[in-house]
């Protein structure tokens, strides 16, 4: 079966790197969803050496740090679910109070409609959010 992250970048590409890339997913209700996806195929976090997990982890983090700089979220949620596709990648998603799911995850039903003028408020910001990532990311010391 052919893997849809080895066949493309998985969403709008922000930073591609030697070992990574983050992309921001096209998710409809959540503008502030990102993901570090590792390029070469691999399934699981153990698949990577030490180093690579360190390399990786720290761009989570930067990720995760640009959200909450440009937008005050009410929380930044990890994952590395991998259950649907196979391939190492984070999700790093910036929630809100306000938005359709929270407090629950993405992932369940959701509990209100979502705030389209919100949505748009936070996506207005994402410009200037992945202007800033990108020198980050590609500042990472390689593994």
């Amino acid at each position: 079966m052919a893997c849809p992250l080895c066949a493309e970048d998985g969403g709008a590409l922000v930073w591609r790197g030697e070992h990574l890339r983050v992309i921001r997913a096209q998710d409809a209700g959540f503008p502030a969803f990102y993901r570090v996806v590792w390029n070469a195929h691999v399934a699981e976090f153990s698949d990577l050496s030490a180093a690579e997990r360190a390399h990786c982890m720290e761009a989570v983090a930067l990720v995760e740090q640009a959200l909450r700089e440009h937008l005050a979220p009410t929380k930044v949620n990890l994952a590395a679910l991998g259950n649907v596709v196979p391939h190492l990648h984070w999700h790093v998603i910036a929630r809100f109070g306000w938005d359709s799911h929270f407090p629950s995850p993405v992932w369940a039903p959701a509990q209100r409609p979502s705030p389209a003028a919100q949505e748009d408020a936070v996506r207005a910001l994402l410009p200037a959010l992945e202007a800033a990532l990108q020198p980050r990311l590609a500042a990472l010391p390689l593994p």
